[in-house]
């Protein structure tokens, strides 16, 4: 399955990646972290390492480590603006509970 950006998503990091000018995608994972148990990470990608598993999405490459892929399978991260308010939103479908704050969640 592997993991997807939504077209917002994509946008929104192809125009970062430009104006940084550098880089080749960006990578998700995930960390023991928060009070549901493991959070989010996200970063920009200049260099891929060996390891990495490498899907590309509207044209953009998303890079995740092995042992971040069996929680992150089928998610689709998006892109969105609620109000005065914007930034990315994962669509995980392993996620069987999260904090209130939304910040972390469990498997």
């Amino acid at each position: 399955m592997g993991v997807t950006l939504s077209e917002n998503a994509a946008r929104h990091v192809s125009n970062f990646l430009s104006k940084r000018g550098k880089g080749v995608g960006i990578r998700l994972g995930v960390k023991t972290s928060g009070c549901s148990g493991m959070a989010y990470k996200l970063e920009f990608v200049d260099q891929t390492e060996e390891e990495d598993l490498v899907f590309e999405s509207h044209g953009v490459k998303v890079v995740i480590d092995p042992k971040s892929l069996s929680y992150l399978d089928g998610t689709e991260l998006d892109f969105v603006k609620d109000g005065l308010n914007e930034g990315f939103r994962f669509n995980n479908p392993n996620v069987k509970d999260q904090c209130g704050c939304g910040e972390s969640f469990n498997v």
